[in-house]
């Protein structure tokens, strides 16, 4: 276990010429300490940087808590703000916050999320319920078996506490088992925690098998995001992208319970901890690169006004590599369309998954394109595209749904009336930020148009 101290400075190169550029070929998923990473500088990337009275007010609430967390992070809008100033409030949520935690959220007060990984989930909740018995709905009476039960088999293996308090701070916790988290992360076989995990989060305790799938899971996120983009694109539509890939098929974004400029609010406000988690991956793909003078300033990459531009090689055999390197269960969703798509026979198909099967120890091989992963990347952008959003809409839907499901049941209904009436006050807030922003634009068009307009009828009428 590792806290965010060891992070490096937001000054340091986003170059790591230390790692070996074939690291995510086979890694080695199973280790237990942080110098068996490829680097000693591998992952650094994933810690942000923040006020360091908050981040020991957020430590200090994970202390709170006698159950064994080996890894944890903090994440949304309570600790990285999606506005552009939090608006005074006479009230707030939490009833005794730090003066750290008021100090940042402005006075407005916001629920604080966070993810708890823990290596054993029926040992973790029975000491959890002897401590926090009134963090648990009814269920908890089933005892810690059930509990684990209901956690691990249903959803996408995280089981919620909303609004609780702990150290006087309003706080939500999802408790996820390690192997749960490091296959999603390194697979994408839900995307529930590998989507969160693909924005700026506060890592509060580390864990080397966390950080190497998370790594894994970042510059996926980076290849699948290409895929999707033209040959040049700017660094807002690289991170918008990435952003919303967890957020494509998400049942909550096709009813009125999520703000619709979710996405561009996270990117807009957060640019330079977009830049700090992806710009080190970027520098070290061989496809993709800053084609932006201003990328050479020093201050770069903490300033949150310059949006810069990227070009990658659209060769089908670059973009094939990309395909094949894709998380297993996600390109497997992938393969499955393509075959359909293109009609090959099922022993064909067969065969040539047996030929791309990473999970056989016996071979030694690199994860290099085939005819098939050329094909996929051959294919017209638009189908591509559309192909690819829809693996991961089909990875994405039924555990999120299943998960939504879930929390009537380890909230407890009041809270589950609770968050469903703030998450329906924040798709109204997006609402109105929307038409707002399309009046604004209505009015520049309306100025620009009326400009000429003017001067040409003046001109008549002197004439």
């Amino acid at each position: 276990m590792q806290s965010a101290d060891t992070a490096p400075s937001s000054q340091s190169s986003t170059r790591q010429p230390s790692i070996p550029l074939d690291w995510d070929e086979k890694p080695n998923l199973n280790i237990s300490a942080f110098s068996q990473l490829p680097s000693s500088t591998f992952g650094h990337n994933q810690h942000m940087i923040i006020n360091s009275d908050f981040k020991e007010a957020l430590r200090q609430i994970l202390w709170q808590f006698r159950a064994p967390i080996r890894y944890a992070f903090a994440y949304g809008s309570g600790v990285f703000p999606q506005t552009a100033s939090a608006p005074k409030s006479a009230s707030t949520v939490h009833p005794h916050p730090s003066p750290a935690i008021s100090s940042m959220q402005g006075g407005q007060g916001k629920m604080i999320d966070f993810i708890f990984g823990v290596s054993y989930t029926q040992h973790w909740h029975s000491l959890n319920l002897q401590q926090h018995r009134d963090h648990y709905s009814a269920i908890g009476s089933m005892g810690s078996s059930f509990v684990s039960r209901v956690q691990d088999n249903y959803g996408a293996g995280v089981y919620f506490h909303p609004y609780v308090t702990v150290n006087g701070t309003l706080i939500k916790y999802g408790v996820v088992n390690l192997d749960t988290l490091c296959r999603d992360l390194s697979e994408w076989d839900t995307l529930y925690l590998a989507g969160r995990l693909q924005k700026p989060v506060k890592i509060l305790r580390d864990d080397p098998r966390v950080r190497l799938a998370n790594q894994l899971n970042l510059i996926s996120a980076v290849r699948t995001a290409l895929l999707l983009l033209p040959s040049d694109f700017t660094e807002q539509d690289l991170y918008g992208t990435i952003a919303g890939l967890s957020y494509l098929g998400d049942p909550r974004m096709a009813l009125p319970a999520e703000n619709s400029n979710k996405v561009a609010n996270i990117v807009k406000y957060q640019l330079p901890n977009f830049r700090r988690l992806y710009a080190p991956l970027i520098e070290n793909l061989p496809n993709v690169a800053f084609h932006d003078s201003r990328c050479n300033s020093s201050a770069w990459m903490d300033d949150p006004d310059t949006n810069a531009t990227l070009a990658q090689d659209m060769d089908p055999k670059r973009r094939g590599n990309m395909v094949r390197r894709l998380p297993r269960s996600f390109r497997l969703k992938l393969y499955f369309r393509y075959q359909s798509k293109f009609q090959i026979p099922q022993r064909e198909f067969d065969k040539m998954l047996e030929e791309s099967d990473d999970q056989d120890p016996t071979r030694v091989k690199r994860q290099q394109c085939g005819v098939f992963d050329q094909r996929i990347a051959s294919d017209r952008p638009d189908d591509l595209r559309k192909e690819v959003r829809k693996a991961i809409k089909s990875t994405v839907q039924w555990p999120s749904a299943t998960q939504s499901l879930k929390a009537i049941l380890t909230s407890g209904l009041s809270r589950s009336v609770r968050y469903v009436r703030e998450k329906i006050a924040k798709y109204r807030q997006g609402q109105r930020q929307r038409q707002q922003q399309e009046k604004e634009i209505r009015n520049r068009r309306h100025g620009h148009q009326k400009q000429p307009g003017s001067a040409s009828s003046s001109e008549e009428k002197v004439s």
